[in-house]
């Protein structure tokens, strides 16, 4: 049997691990394209020769995942291996039948084939669902390590929307470097807030690599995951947060349902806002799927900075982007915030303009409140608009970072902070504590 041609479908990230995991120097396979979704602009780039190796010497095309058939097609395709994450079921069953009906064979790759071993302790810390609550989790591991003395990394899922070559491995530290990779909103809101606490956080495009590097000043790896994607790395412990705003989704959505049944640690977040029945499903799903888990109920709680600035006024919400569009959610901790306070809610659709627009008719379930998008300057600057374009006396930032230094806002402002609160007898402190 000759080569096998491959189409590795993705969003910028699996996809590239996969690729450097799984097929570089794989004499079995020729990776003939990527197609892209999900993130806006990444496709019609090229993975890089430097990072593709030896047999690439091109690189690899990227094209939009709207062109699959065709492509499957016009380069005679053996297999399609879908890899990017946050999917429904039924949705991955239908791009089985897309992807079938072309001819082709639909694949995916599992753990054993993808993941690298460390030299290092590592807890991975992922979800369900986009927005479940995975980096609460991780920097209040990461806050315990590091106040008892231990030299922590954190080791983010990637988000390369630049320069790939050039973010093949990126180590983060100060804000400084955060200009220096210039970093879009979304990688911000994930690096900011462990570079606030004096915690070193690595990204990038090469696991392999990054991971070496990362191991040299690391006594401890922590692993935190993007949207519902399994780990990278080998686990010593797998803490997995379910999201009840959401029940059943453990049990819908891909690769979600995996992690929901690897995990040895599941965190039920945010029981405080959810409905009890909603509440009592997750639990009765982890007891009926994966018994052996540890559970660990907490809340997401809420801390606002200046209450005064939005008490009883009009305002716009600004939310965690990837939690509102892949996630479908509908609100999050900025809509709780807006309810605690009395405030009244500024739709922000009749003021979005540019490539918000298409945001706002895609994702049909998102309502009054505004994704803070920014995969792009020009992306941001439309945030920026909208959000002084609106009729709003003040502004809810609730991102994972202060959108106001980034943005020139004509409103005042606050930010809503939210951090993991455990509410029973078993703490997150009590099981990682083993793990040396």
């Amino acid at each position: 049997m000759g080569k096998r041609n491959v189409i590795i479908m993705g969003a910028a990230g699996r996809d590239f691990h996969n690729f450097n995991s799984y097929f570089r120097g794989n004499a079995q396979y020729t990776v003939v394209c990527f197609t892209a979704t999900q993130i806006p602009g990444i496709s019609g780039r090229r993975y890089p020769p430097v990072l593709a190796g030896k047999g690439y010497p091109k690189g690899i095309p990227i094209y939009d995942e709207k062109d699959l058939v065709s492509l499957i097609k016009k380069y005679k395709i053996d297999e399609v291996y879908l890899s990017y994450s946050d999917l429904p079921h039924e949705e991955v069953m239908h791009q089985v039948s897309i992807v079938q009906a072309a001819g082709a064979s639909f694949c995916l790759l599992g753990p054993n084939d993808t993941q690298i071993t460390s030299k290092k302790p590592v807890i991975s810390i992922c979800a369900v669902r986009t927005g479940a609550g995975k980096s609460p989790t991780t920097q209040k591991i990461a806050h315990w390590f590091h106040d008892k003395k231990k030299k922590i990394v954190v080791i983010r899922h990637p988000m390369p929307y630049g320069d790939l070559a050039k973010q093949a491995v990126q180590r983060f530290a100060t804000y400084k470097d955060l200009k220096k990779h210039k970093c879009t909103i979304e990688e911000r809101e994930e690096y900011e807030p462990y570079i606030e606490d004096g915690i070193v956080v690595y990204a990038g495009v090469d696991y392999e690599k990054i991971l070496r590097q990362a191991e040299k000043e690391a006594d401890i790896i922590l692993w935190d995951g993007g949207n519902n994607d399994f780990p990278f790395y080998k686990d010593d412990l797998r803490i997995v947060v379910v999201d009840p705003h959401r029940a059943g989704h453990e049990l819908l959505y891909y690769p979600g349902e995996t992690n929901f049944r690897r995990a040895d640690v599941i965190v039920v977040n945010k029981i405080k806002t959810a409905d009890k029945k909603k509440v009592k499903l997750v639990m009765d799903n982890i007891k009926r799927i994966n018994p052996k888990a540890k559970i660990i109920r907490a809340n997401s709680t809420i801390i606002v900075e200046k209450p005064s600035v939005i008490k009883k006024k009009k305002v716009i919400v600004v939310e965690d982007g990837p939690t509102l569009t892949h996630g479908g959610m509908e609100y999050g901790a900025g809509y709780f915030a807006a309810k605690k306070y009395g405030c009244t809610l500024v739709d922000p659709r009749p003021y979005a303009v540019g490539s918000l627009k298409k945001v706002f008719a895609k994702f049909k379930h998102l309502g009054k409140v505004l994704p803070a998008m920014g995969y792009s300057e020009k992306q941001r600057k439309e945030l920026e608009t909208t959000i002084n374009k609106s009729k709003a006396d003040a502004v809810i930032i609730a991102t994972p970072i202060d959108l106001g230094r980034l943005l020139k806002l004509k409103k005042p402002s606050t930010r809503v902070r939210y951090y993991l609160e455990e509410i029973g007898k078993l703490k997150i402190v009590d099981i990682v504590k083993h793990i040396k």
